[in-house]
């Protein structure tokens, strides 16, 4: 009765308006109180608890250092000189402006970590382009909405910083070598449909008649750019520094970048660049901290249990239980943004995982490949928010052209569930 109140509660605020952290919070501390109605306070003080050792995690000190690292590489112009240089290396022609979108939007991922940034800061470079080359806005706030659903994967990636710290035995570095080769699978996967829609409706055939950058002079404007996820990378492989310092550090390069070497950045900037990431960062935290009060409450109201025994009941072996449990969160991916998922369903999901004994890395990848998809599913599609705002068209007519893109992505997770290497190879070349 109590466990349906919970999920009943959070719907019912989720359909009133009430934000998601405030209503994973409140259906958590109802449901708490009315099985503690004996106890003193309610036993509410567990919320308070649970609330605060939600976010009082070592891994978590590096989520704020990546989220500044995405504000000041998009306000420095890091990204339009990946641009040019992309550009350069691939030419122009019919597919040829959404692919380097495409490709952009790999680069960026592993520089800023998050999907809604990189949305923000290569639809803010490439849109305009693409709309003078032909091609319709829709199909551009499609293109890009989807390639900025790569830079979750493609590390320093938020939401696997965020699965590190609930899931034992998967640790940062691992994930953040493991997200490597399904980010650029997923990549790959959105550029064949782009490549094959704009020919086929003769998008962008104002596109061959704009100037090709020069390759040299183009590569060294994007140099100290395209150096960033190597300096992250390479520093934690090599010993140098933990996750955590490389975010520091990335936030020192950064600066240097835009301050002394593109001078695109002022001392005066500072402060509202910091704000940004701050009102980012809090935003972010506050939804752990409300949603580690929900996960609390389906861990001690034993909902949990029943329902992994149902899904076990099922009888569709190891393959059929994790298409499964894909499918159900590429459904909620399209109503909960993906720190939700992560922290209301990983209690449910946990045991599956030690059930069938996947590996919590591989499994770790899974889930972020399906939440990615919901990042650019209408209706919530968090990404075609943003793109479609600036292609200054709405979301409802990016449809047609979207569910390629997810239909794309949706093979490319497919794959990585029949090939776990693809998630798991790279972690064991490094020992993680």
């Amino acid at each position: 009765m109590i466990a349906a109140l919970l999920f009943v509660l959070f719907g019912a605020l989720m359909l009133l308006g009430v934000p998601v952290a405030a209503s994973l919070g409140l259906a958590g501390l109802v449901s708490i109180a009315a099985d503690n109605m004996d106890s003193r306070w309610f036993g509410l003080v567990a919320g308070a608890q649970n609330a605060l050792a939600g976010i009082s995690k070592f891994p978590l000190l590096a989520l704020p250092m990546f989220v500044l690292v995405g504000v000041i590489f998009e306000k420095s112009g890091v990204a339009a000189r990946i641009v040019t240089f992309a550009t350069a290396c691939l030419g122009r022609g019919p597919g040829m402006l959404p692919t380097v979108a495409i490709l952009v939007s790999i680069v960026m991922g592993g520089i800023s970590g998050s999907a809604v940034a990189g949305a923000a800061a290569v639809g803010g470079v490439m849109i305009l382009p693409m709309l003078r080359a032909g091609y319709p806005g829709a199909f551009s706030a499609s293109v890009i909405g989807a390639a900025a659903a790569t830079e979750i994967l493609v590390p320093p990636s938020i939401a696997l910083i965020v699965y590190s710290i609930s899931v034992p035995g998967a640790s940062v570095p691992a994930m953040f070598a493991a997200g490597i080769l399904p980010g650029i699978l997923a990549g790959v996967s959105l550029m064949i449909p782009a490549i094959w829609l704009s020919r086929r409706n003769g998008f962008g055939a104002g596109e061959a008649s704009l100037e090709r950058p020069p390759f040299w002079p183009s590569l060294r404007e994007a140099s100290w750019g395209l150096a960033t996820p190597v300096l992250i990378l390479g520093g934690m492989r090599l010993g140098l520094f933990t996750p955590t310092e490389a975010a520091v550090i990335a936030v020192a390069f950064g600066l240097f970048i835009g301050l002394l070497v593109y001078r695109t950045l002022r001392l005066r900037d500072l402060p509202n660049l910091f704000r940004e990431a701050a009102e980012t960062s809090a935003v972010i935290m506050v939804v752990i901290s409300l949603a580690s009060i929900f996960a609390y409450a389906v861990t001690t109201l034993g909902i949990a249990d029943p329902v992994v025994d149902a899904i076990v009941a099922l009888d569709l072996g190891s393959l059929g239980t994790m298409i499964l449990i894909m499918t159900m969160l590429l459904l909620i991916g399209v109503v909960l943004d993906g720190v939700s998922i992560f922290l209301i369903f990983l209690p449910l999901m946990v045991p599956l995982m030690r059930i069938f004994g996947w590996d919590p890395v591989w499994f770790g990848i899974l889930i972020t490949m399906a939440i990615a998809i919901g990042t650019f599913t209408p209706p919530m599609a968090v990404n075609l928010l943003v793109t479609s705002r600036i292609a200054g068209v709405s979301v409802e007519k990016t449809i047609p052209w979207v569910g390629w893109f997810v239909l794309s992505f949706a093979l490319a997770l497919l794959a990585v569930i029949l090939f776990p290497g693809l998630a798991t190879w790279l972690p064991a070349q490094f020992h993680y």
